[in-house]
């Protein structure tokens, strides 16, 4: 388990976090190409585990009923991941100040892909989750 720091863009939210997982999970269904841009790469912490040292910039939005997704309300970004009745915390590795120590995990809703990407042949796959 690692302990990391990330932040937005702008800086508006910053973060430390303790156990975060050392894999990245990417998920290619449509909702988080939606929200992201194209993919959704994450790493995962219990969510007790993550001090916001700056939040003035968070914000939540219901993204289903059973989940919410934290971006920066100033610059956009989108940061985190959480199923509503979830313990955890899914944190976006692109904000992740080092990725040294993180490595790819495996690729979920990859039948959810768009086409104009090959099926990745990095990690494993798993078509629906």
């Amino acid at each position: 388990m690692l302990k990391i720091s990330g932040r937005c863009e702008c800086g508006a939210v910053s973060f430390e976090a303790t156990g975060v997982r050392e894999t990245v999970t990417v998920c290619h269904c449509s909702q988080c190409r939606r929200t992201s841009g194209h993919l959704w790469a994450s790493t995962h912490a219990p969510f007790d585990s993550v001090t916001f040292l700056e939040d003035r910039g968070l914000r939540w939005f219901a993204s289903s009923e059973t989940a919410k997704r934290g971006f920066c309300q100033h610059c956009g970004s989108s940061l985190f991941y959480r199923m509503n009745d979830e313990t955890g915390i899914g944190i976006a590795a692109g904000c992740i100040d080092d990725t040294s120590d993180l490595r790819l995990g495996k690729h979920i809703f990859v039948s959810s892909k768009a086409d104009y990407y090959p099926e990745p042949d990095d990690a494993p796959l798993f078509r629906e989750d």
